[in-house]
């Protein structure tokens, strides 16, 4: 196994040097935009949800060019799941997340089109280059939508956010922006390099080690966002950092990948990944709209009703159990 330490260590490095990365591009972009005199709202829908899944689309397009577009597929359906299982889970047993009006209505049934829209690309276990240049051309479209309506109904607890970012001169966030992409663009690299190499010399498929390691390294910067904001009192922004990572993995990670070298994909992608990821997302999406209308049923309708403790132990737990199917089948 000696001779595989310098890829455990490619791995550890490069996951280390995306999440630093990200952070840095953050940083600079939303530095540079503020001074530009963008609102912090369009700053927070944007550039900051863009950020959080930077690492996964680096790492698809890198995987992608590599000739391991399974990867890029297994890190997306991966960090899905870590994002609902692992990030939600730990955030709600920190602090019971809240049941909201919009996540009913308007982020819930966006993420379960594009959920059925990503299912229906991959049933036929092939993603190609048409259907993927379709699902990114849905990004701005719901940016645009998403952006307009938001800067009309601003929630102030997403402002105060974005306006904690700290403002710097334009040079300096020019220099953080460069630096933060130059460290994600060599960090996946490194990443890809090691993660290629421990899945041949462990007998393990790529797509295994997409959807745990590089899954769940790739989405710590989710769960950093959503602990820090839940610890804050922040609830909405935890949520809504999730929904937004998970759309921009659907529609950017997995696309990506598709259209620089369509995929033959394998069967357990859709039937044990992908279904996977929409049992969770309808577990949550459930839970939320449940505890919402059980919210609106209270005598006092000013009573916020939480995703509780429990829930989020369940979510953990449910994550867990995907472990114990999925790594005696690698």
């Amino acid at each position: 196994m000696n001779e595989l330490l310098p890829a455990y260590m490619a791995i550890i490095a490069g996951l280390i040097g995306l999440v630093w990365g990200a952070d840095r591009f953050v940083i600079g972009a939303a530095s540079a935009a503020k001074n530009f005199g963008i609102s912090p709202m369009v700053i927070g829908l944007t550039i900051v949800s863009i950020g959080t899944s930077a690492p996964e689309i680096i790492v698809s397009i890198n995987a992608a060019l590599e000739g391991s577009g399974t990867l890029a597929v297994g890190n997306a359906l991966g960090s899905n799941l870590a994002n609902i299982g692992l990030v939600l889970g730990i955030t709600a047993l920190i602090a019971p997340l809240p049941a909201q009006r919009h996540l009913v209505f308007q982020e819930g049934p966006v993420l379960l089109f594009v959920t059925a829209l990503v299912g229906y690309c991959l049933f036929d276990q092939i993603l190609g280059r048409i259907e993927s240049l379709v699902m990114l051309a849905l990004i701005p479209l719901l940016l645009w939508i998403t952006v307009k309506y938001k800067v009309q109904h601003p929630d102030p607890e997403e402002v105060e956010e974005v306006e904690n970012i700290a403002t710097t001169s334009n040079a300096a966030a020019a220099t953080w922006f460069i630096i933060g992409l130059l460290v994600m663009l060599l960090s996946s690299k490194i990443l890809v390099w090691g993660a290629i190499t421990t899945a041949a010399g462990m007998g393990v498929s790529e797509l295994v080690i997409g959807l745990t390691v590089v899954a769940i390294g790739t989405s710590l910067p989710e769960l950093a966002a959503s602990v820090t904001s839940a610890l804050r009192g922040h609830h909405d922004i935890a949520i809504g950092n999730v929904f937004g990572s998970n759309l921009f993995n659907f529609l950017a990670v997995v696309p990506i990948a598709g259209v620089i070298s369509p995929l033959q994909l394998d069967s357990a992608v859709f039937y044990r990944d992908y279904l996977a990821v929409t049992a969770l997302t309808l577990l949550l999406l459930g839970a939320i709209a449940l505890h919402y209308f059980k919210q609106r049923n209270t005598e006092d309708k000013a009573a916020t009703i939480h995703l509780s403790r429990k829930f989020g132990s369940v979510m953990l737990l449910l994550y867990a159990l995907y472990f114990v199917v999925l790594l005696p089948t690698s």
